[in-house]
């Protein structure tokens, strides 16, 4: 069954320029919630919360929060049956638990890079092969049509 989303806000360029890289997906908002639409649908969406928990986490200036945040990211992603447990090897898992009593704006880089490369393998694919995406990409191959033959 086809993931129904609302994707006419994005322009043509902008909708191709995601498949370059889960980089550039990530970078635009309109990619980013198809992206998490569709991680939604196959249930698979913790990864990308985790990701979005670390980029929030590392603009957090105040040690108060970030302590707060920290523990939050801990709990829900990293810990032994955590709610929305991410795939990461032992020694990083390791290092953060160590480390989560007194928490860095970088405790958390080597796991959110490590899940960055998981959904540049892994989900990013599979998005850019989902009906979702090629329903985008129709769209906008359609509305470009509708442009340039208006300019006729």
């Amino acid at each position: 069954m086809p993931v129904k989303c609302c994707f006419h806000r994005s322009t043509s360029s902008e909708g191709m320029a995601w498949s370059e890289s889960v980089d550039t997906l990530l970078a635009n908002k309109v990619g980013l919630d198809a992206f998490r639409t569709f991680l939604k649908s196959e249930f698979s969406e913790e990864n990308l919360e985790f990701w979005l928990a670390c980029e929030d986490y590392k603009k957090t200036r105040s040690s108060t929060k970030m302590i707060s945040k920290a523990r939050k990211i801990y709990s829900e992603f990293i810990e032994n049956e955590a709610p929305k447990e991410i795939n990461i090897d032992f020694k990083t898992r390791d290092a953060i638990s160590k480390n989560i009593s007194q928490p860095t704006p970088a405790c958390f880089d080597e796991a959110q890079k490590i899940i960055l490369r998981l959904m540049a393998k892994d989900s990013f694919p599979r998005f850019l092969r989902s009906d979702a995406y090629k329903e985008l990409r129709e769209k906008q191959q359609n509305s470009n049509q509708k442009r340039w033959l208006s300019f006729l």
